[in-house]
């Protein structure tokens, strides 16, 4: 993405030929939304004057303060390279305004802005760099997702394995022509699985690319004749759609994370902030895997980390730092999956690291061992404790943690009503493997 002023902007609607504009923002719950407007009120858009109805959008404002604005954000200006070149279709990605002019306070941008300018004025500077995994399934015959795949690759295969390939060489593609950079992609460990890696940005960055990435996956997919799936897991005996997030400090564009002298080459400001994020992993779980179908993916054998625990090389672990050192220096967190809402999830990572920094907080002993074989009496004599193994535990877990429901400001009960709500739904539901279990034999 570059960046553009607003005459810019102005031109090359009118030099391109771009005939719509998508007004994006995202939801409390991670659901990308827009309002679109034509080419003749792009000067209106770019004045912050498109306005929409709050009150009709999940864990929003009520009926009664139902009108909001949409500010777009001039830099996230972007040809969708996907639609017809011929009257094209281009995005801003808008933050969401109150009529008196000041930012709401659950829109979930303005909630990741406000935990940067909090590091900010620390002297930090918050970068992240996603690794996010999906799914491409086979569609029915009226167009309907279901769990087929006809491919038969595993990690790292190519084609013909590889039947996703093609897909996901288009979704690089375009992605990269609209401003945002690829490190690498493949294909995973499952049989219809692939992961692609985000370059390292800004956490705001990179949570717009994020969401810019969703909508090509799943768009070029259905244009393949297929269905990406970001569910964290579909399949039962497959390991499940992953977010690793690689995160660290910065500051004057040197990474704080790395010293040569200290153990492990990392800073003492690194220790505490992995301390930070090890002490309330527990609580920003509900934000970080954020539906039922997460804790499903959050079992051992799976890939995925059960654990708060730290290592160095360590993939069991919650935690792990990578090579290299140097400004590649970086604390990967291994649990969040690619249901959530990045922008809360990166204000709840880097509230958590910060409040270790604060604290002065150190972590426990890094962990050499497969955690995954360990047995549960080894983990309590380690003193190593669990994430949370539903939805349900990882909400009420948020609700008693001051720092992460501060860092999600005046919303965070909306959002917990909302995940209670999901999770009272699941409960009540009777499942066919219940009935399968218990219809005969009770």
């Amino acid at each position: 993405m570059g960046t553009y002023s607003k005459e810019d902007i102005l031109r090359l609607v009118e030099e391109e030929d771009i005939q719509f504009i998508r007004m994006q923002f995202t939801d409390l719950f991670g659901q990308l939304k827009n309002v679109a407007v034509t080419a003749s009120q792009i000067g209106r858009a770019l004045d912050g004057e498109i306005m929409l109805d709050g009150s009709s959008i999940q864990g929003s404002v009520r009926v009664e303060e139902s009108d909001q604005y949409l500010r777009p954000d001039p830099a996230t200006f972007a040809i969708l390279t996907w639609r017809p070149q011929y009257g094209k279709v281009a995005r801003l990605i808008c933050d969401i305004y109150n009529p008196d002019g000041t930012p709401f306070d659950g829109d979930p941008r303005n909630i990741l802005k406000r935990a940067l300018r909090q590091a900010k004025s620390m002297g930090y500077d918050f970068h992240v760099g996603p690794e996010l995994e999906f799914f491409l399934f086979q569609t029915d015959e009226e167009g309907r997702p279901t769990v087929k795949t006809s491919d038969k690759a595993g990690y790292f295969d190519l084609g013909p394995l590889d039947l996703g390939e093609g897909t996901r060489r288009e979704v690089v593609l375009a992605l990269e022509k609209m401003g945002v950079e690829i490190e690498a992609s493949h294909h995973e460990t499952a049989a219809g699985q692939h992961e692609i890696d985000l370059k390292y940005a800004d956490a705001l960055t990179a949570a717009d690319n994020i969401m810019t990435f969703k909508l090509a996956v799943k768009t070029l997919a259905q244009k393949n004749g297929l269905y990406a799936t970001f569910m964290p897991k579909p399949l039962r005996d497959a390991a499940g759609n992953g977010m690793h997030v690689n995160m660290s400090l910065f500051q004057d564009g040197r990474n704080l994370f790395y010293d040569e002298s200290g153990e492990r080459k990392l800073s003492l400001l690194a220790r505490q902030f992995i301390a930070g994020l090890l002490e309330h992993a527990g609580s920003f779980c509900a934000l970080t895997n954020p539906v039922v179908n997460s804790y499903k993916r959050l079992i051992p054998g799976y890939e995925a980390p059960c654990c708060l625990a730290w290592s160095e090389s360590n993939r069991s672990a919650l935690i792990r730092i990578p090579d290299p050192r140097g400004q590649g220096t970086r604390a990967e967190l291994r649990s969040p999956d690619t249901a959530c809402n990045p922008y809360l999830a990166f204000a709840a990572c880097l509230a958590a690291g910060l409040d270790g920094v604060t604290r002065g907080l150190t972590p426990p002993p890094a962990v050499a061992g497969n955690l995954y074989a360990m047995p549960p009496e080894e983990l309590a004599a380690r003193g190593i404790r669990s994430l949370p193994v539903s939805l349900d535990a990882a909400v009420c877990a948020m609700e008693t943690d001051k720092v992460i429901m501060e860092a999600l400001g005046p919303y965070a009960a909306r959002y917990a009503a909302g995940k209670r709500q999901e999770w009272e739904e699941y409960r009540t539901q009777v499942s066919q493997w219940e009935l399968h279990r218990y219809l005969a034999n009770c």
